[in-house]
């Protein structure tokens, strides 16, 4: 078996009194899509934001690379290789497709910015992904269609030699032939040997790409299986019940957030 790329183990995380990651066990593969699902309020976001150093744990130990890991906030998290694509891109329309991709960790010279070195490596990094559908790296992000913004917030997160990505969502609102661009991007990802995370309400995005699936009731884990192992229904029923026949939590009725 593959060691994970990046793993958290036995987290608990509660806001108040309300107790929202019940002795979670999350695993990312390296080579491999796990989509992490779940209906709304059963703790997708919080898990995304404690694995991107937003939230801390209140137990749990948090894994990279095989080894246990201090993680205090966002640097943290980048510095190891991990990339969250959060659901509204985090782009700026003022600004070009390069400027956005080095927004914040802009190349420099002693003279000022190295334009050359940046539209170089956007460049480059955008052919490496074998995205056709982008003209100019210094279009207006303002003048891009919803599926090229979604690959350029894709490209940024992959700019860093990240090891791990994490996408929320990338394929909502978008229409059939940008969520097509979207998913082979997502594959391609995987096959470069990154570690992709796929959050997603989408079940038919969600079995045509991932690899793995991890289905999330009320803060906990209801199963983590092969994607090939489970059908629509069957994820569907995890989601909304927590169980589906042998697989999931043995009394849904008695997880409570």
């Amino acid at each position: 078996m593959v060691e994970p790329l990046l793993e958290l183990r036995g987290v608990n995380k509660s806001f108040g009194v309300v107790h929202v990651l019940h002795d979670v066990d999350f695993a990312v593969y390296p080579g491999q899509v796990t989509a992490l699902v779940g209906d709304n309020g059963a703790g997708k976001s919080t898990l995304v934001k404690i694995i991107a150093g937003i939230y801390g744990r209140d137990s749990g130990e948090y894994h990279f690379d095989g080894k246990a890991v201090e993680v205090h906030g966002p640097r943290d998290v980048a510095a190891l290789g991990v990339e969250v694509v959060y659901q509204d891109l985090a782009l700026c329309d003022n600004l070009d497709i390069v400027e956005n991709m080095f927004l914040g960790r802009e190349e420099t010279t002693r003279l000022g910015l190295d334009e050359v070195t940046m539209e170089t490596r956007a460049r480059e990094t955008l052919a490496s992904l074998s995205v056709r559908t982008v003209k100019s790296v210094r279009q207006s992000v303002a003048s891009l269609s919803g599926g090229q913004r979604q690959t350029v917030a894709i490209a940024k997160a992959v700019l860093w030699n990240s090891k791990v990505v994490l996408l929320d969502e990338p394929t909502a609102a978008l229409g059939v032939a940008q969520t097509r661009q979207v998913l082979d991007l997502v594959r391609r990802l995987a096959d470069r040997g990154l570690g992709v995370v796929l959050i997603s309400h989408n079940m038919g995005d969600v079995l045509e790409v991932a690899d793995r699936i991890t289905a999330l009731y009320l803060g906990r884990v209801a199963a983590d299986v092969p994607a090939k192992d489970l059908t629509h229904s069957q994820i569907v029923e995890l989601i909304t019940a927590g169980r589906s026949g042998d697989l999931g939590i043995a009394d849904p009725a008695t997880a409570t957030v």
